[in-house]
C-alpha cells in the first residue's frame, strides 16, 4: 500500500488518532471510552505523556466535556449530558419550530409502526428469541432503529421546546 493510498483512507485501526495534535488525541480517547479511565490509560490511547493527558483532561473537565471521578486513581469519563446539550442546541439553532415539530411527528409515526409490528410499547419488551433464527438479525436491526428513533424524537422534542420557549420570551 502506498503512502498516498493510506492518507486518503481512514487511519489504521491501531492508531485511530494518528496525525492529530495531543489535545485532539486526548479528546478522541475520551469520546471512545465506554467507562471511566485513568489519565495513564487515556495517555496510552492518545499516545502522549500522562501529564499531558491530565492537562488536557482538566481543560475538558472545566468545559464540562469530561466528568472527573475522584479517588485513587482519579478516573475520567465522557460527559454524555454535555454532548446531548450540544446536540439539542444545534438542532434548535439550525431548525425552525415547524421543522422540529414535523420531525417529531414523523418519528412518532415510525415509532408507532414498530409498536404495531411487534405488539409491544418498547424495543426492550421484544423477545428476540421468539423469532425464527433466520429473522433474528433483521429483528435486532429493527430494534436498533426503533431505539434510535425514540432517542432522536426525545432530542428533537427538547429542541422544539427550547425554540418555543425562546420565541415566547422574545415576544413578551
Amino acid at each position: 500500500m502506498t503512502a498516498d493510498a493510506r492518507r486518503d483512507g481512514p487511519p489504521p485501526f491501531e492508531r485511530p488518532f494518528e496525525g492529530e495534535d495531543t489535545k485532539q488525541r486526548v479528546y478522541g480517547a475520551v469520546l471512545h471510552a465506554r467507562e471511566p479511565m485513568t489519565a495513564a490509560e487515556i495517555a496510552e490511547r492518545a499516545d502522549c505523556s500522562t501529564e499531558s493527558a491530565r492537562t488536557h483532561l482538566s481543560f475538558y473537565a472545566d468545559l464540562g466535556i469530561v466528568v472527573i471521578h475522584e479517588g485513587r486513581p482519579v478516573g475520567y469519563e465522557r460527559n454524555d449530558d454535555y454532548f446531548e446539550w450540544r446536540r439539542v442546541n444545534e438542532l434548535a439553532r439550525n431548525r425552525t419550530i415547524e421543522e422540529l415539530q414535523a420531525r417529531v411527528s414523523e418519528l412518532t409515526d415510525q415509532i408507532q409502526k414498530h409498536r404495531d409490528e411487534y405488539g409491544v410499547d418498547s424495543p426492550a419488551d421484544v423477545d428476540v428469541l421468539s423469532f425464527d433464527a433466520d429473522r433474528i438479525d433483521e429483528v435486532y436491526a429493527d430494534l436498533g432503529e426503533w431505539a434510535t428513533r425514540i432517542e432522536e424524537r426525545r432530542l428533537h422534542e427538547r429542541a422544539r421546546r427550547k425554540v418555543a420557549e425562546s420565541q415566547a420570551t422574545t415576544h413578551i
